[in-house]
């Protein structure tokens, strides 16, 4: 099953590459109900454009929260982000660490990759690197690494605890994360769990707040704080693709919810 849905990660975020920066996931996408509503003015993505660093072509619309504002990035620092995409959060980490930093974008979709590639050539910036990889087997030293960031991926990876295992063996002994990502208040209807386009779009492979938080502590990591945390509205209409109208009723008038949260930690 983990394999399965790593492919129809792939494949999603390939599309969303040929589809072009800003659209969020392609029309013909597997998570195309949720492009639809994106194209009405709807996104669980936090705007980037007051952003030091930001680069338009680097930014497809994929993230849930500003993962680097609370990162405590320095000059010179060695950073690494999980899920680089196009390299939208890798150059703006950059523009912190300066000439002196190294910032390494990790991702597991080759036209990713290929795409960050061609954004790194045209800024002609040197003290960066895109890997194609696995956050579950992270091709990067042990202790190497001052800063891990994330934006709205490590919902997509399938096994959390091994993912944040590899990201607790990167880091150095004084290295840190702040991570962005959706978590779960209570349950989703069971359609909603059981959609393969609502785990690409971010929502049905996301951890239940509580379990989230242990997944991390239980990694090893101490000092665990909540940076930021805001509620995602779902419109009805993509809900109500996988669910009756009575399913979206009953989850509306309970406690349940989406929640885009903000999460640091010291190794």
């Amino acid at each position: 099953m983990s394999q399965e849905i790593k492919d129809i990660v792939k494949e999603t975020y390939t599309r969303v590459v040929n589809e072009g920066p800003g659209k969020g996931c392609a029309p013909s996408s597997c998570c195309s109900p949720i492009q639809d509503v994106i194209k009405d003015g709807w996104s669980i993505s936090e705007s980037y454009s007051s952003v030091e660093g930001y680069e338009e072509e680097a930014d497809y619309a994929l993230g849930c929260g500003l993962p680097t504002q609370h990162a405590k990035i320095k000059e010179g620092d060695t950073v690494l982000d999980l899920g680089s995409g196009a390299g939208n959060d890798v150059f703006i980490a950059r523009r912190i660490v300066g000439e002196k930093g190294h910032v390494i974008g990790v991702d597991m979709t080759e036209a990713m990759i290929e795409k960050a590639n061609e954004n790194k050539e045209k800024l002609g910036i040197s003290n960066i690197d895109f890997i194609l990889g696995e956050i579950e087997d992270l091709p990067i030293e042990d202790n190497t690494v001052d800063v891990v960031v994330s934006n709205c991926v490590m919902n997509l990876v399938p096994s959390k605890q091994i993912a944040y295992k590899e990201t607790h063996r990167v880091l150095k002994s004084n290295g840190h994360f702040n991570i962005s990502d959706v978590v779960l208040k209570g349950e989703l209807p069971k359609g909603i769990k059981d959609a393969a386009e609502m785990y690409a779009g971010c929502i049905s492979g996301a951890l239940e707040k509580e379990d989230y938080l242990k997944v991390i502590k239980e990694a090893g990591f101490k000092n665990i704080t909540i940076t930021k945390e805001r509620e995602i509205e779902v419109p009805d209409n993509v809900f109500l693709q996988y669910v009756t109208p009575a399913e979206l009723q009953e989850f509306k008038a309970s406690e349940n919810a989406i929640i885009s949260l903000g999460v640091y930690a010291d190794k």
